[in-house]
């Protein structure tokens, strides 16, 4: 048996501590098998960590339930991701509230170039639905290297995975319970498909009840993985709108099409643009434009950075990016064997000399 991994499960199923105190006792005790084995007055000393906690710590009987979801996890070829593991998706590593660890199913690359969220009623009209069917079908007639993040719940989100599957895109649906069960059942065969190219992702333990609570929850994880949220369809209130602001939380792309004056499910995508919630847009032109994907071949681009005046170590990122692509800051960082806080004034500077453009999350593409 894994006893790192069991440990890593026994302390995400603490009852009452999020990941943030989660964050906190590995980072204070040094390992989550440290949590357990540490004393009650020791584990006070943790910041968060009350005697209340404390005792509940030493108290449970979290280890016999992990080490049962241990071996449901090995029985069924599941994905399990600490937050401190390479393979944890870095867009939601960014995140504050992030889970401590994810489950996943089927083949995914969830650090690909791009990662599009798109999110919307339950209730889909013929309208939402065509939006969805031709935004997969331009990302596919462009060659978009892209990830479709939705829920799998009705209306929208079973669209978006729709969609992507006709077209061929990977899509990942993010849902709110553990991998024992699928909900709504009726999806059961698209999420079959998924698992080739795609996936399903849940921060639940298998067991878990399907609760309302719980459909927030995983909305978190959407907004996270994703570059940018795309509402299609809401009425006033409803999860899409939930998801948008957390996205925005994040400091992600947050964009909404407009919908017709008095339709009840266009009311929320119309309010969020009101009050630049969202930004407006009409087509893949508008999103391309607004998320600085650029057309054609990038060689042209790289090579006009060759004629700025660059210090060596600017050239050295300018070099690294040529090669690699878009990369996130910690990437450059480690790449370049430099402090994060000395890249992040060279990509600044390199900003200003028009040789790279910043996405979301902290990521960086020559120009």
């Amino acid at each position: 048996m894994n006893n790192d991994l069991k440990y890593k499960l026994a302390l995400s199923m603490l009852p009452g501590i999020g990941g943030i105190l989660a964050r906190n006792l590995v980072a204070y005790i040094g390992s989550p098998e440290g949590v357990f084995s540490q004393s009650a007055k020791a584990l006070t000393k943790v910041p968060g960590i009350g005697q209340l906690y404390a005792k509940q710590i030493k108290n449970s009987n979290i280890l016999p339930k992990a080490e049962k979801e241990l071996e449901y996890i090995e029985r069924n070829g599941i994905g399990v991701h600490f937050y401190t593991d390479a393979t944890y998706p870095r867009r939601l590593k960014n995140c504050v509230d992030a889970p401590l660890i994810i489950y996943t199913r089927g083949n995914m690359n969830l650090d690909t170039e791009r990662v599009i969220s798109i999110v919307g009623t339950r209730n889909a009209t013929a309208y939402g639905k065509s939006l969805v069917e031709t935004l997969c079908s331009e990302f596919a007639a462009r060659n978009y290297k892209i990830v479709i993040v939705s829920g799998l719940a009705y209306g929208i989100d079973i669209q978006a995975h729709r969609s992507a599957l006709k077209h061929n895109l990977p899509t990942v649906g993010v849902v709110a319970h553990g991998h024992d069960i699928l909900y709504p059942a009726i999806h059961k065969d698209t999420a079959r498909k998924m698992l080739e190219t795609g996936g399903i992702i849940t921060d639940f333990p298998s067991g878990s009840k399907i609760d309302p609570s719980n459909f927030l929850k995983r909305n978190r994880i959407i907004a996270g993985l994703a570059d940018a949220t795309i509402v299609v369809e809401s009425a006033k209130k409803g999860g899409a709108l939930v998801t948008a602001d957390i996205a925005s939380s994040y400091n992600r792309d947050v964009f909404a099409f407009p919908g017709r004056s008095g339709d009840p499910y266009s009311k929320g995508c119309n309010q969020l643009i009101r009050r630049n919630g969202a930004t407006l847009i009409e087509d893949i032109d508008d999103l391309e434009y607004f998320m600085g994907w650029e057309k054609g071949d990038k060689t042209d681009a790289v090579q006009s950075s060759l004629f700025v005046d660059l210090n060596p170590e600017e050239q050295k990122v300018a070099d690294l990016l040529k090669e690699k692509g878009e990369l996130f800051i910690d990437q450059i960082s480690a790449e370049l064997q430099l402090p994060v806080s000395r890249v992040s004034a060279m990509m600044l500077n390199l900003e200003f000399k028009n040789v790279l453009t910043a996405l979301p999350g902290k990521m960086y593409k020559l120009r």
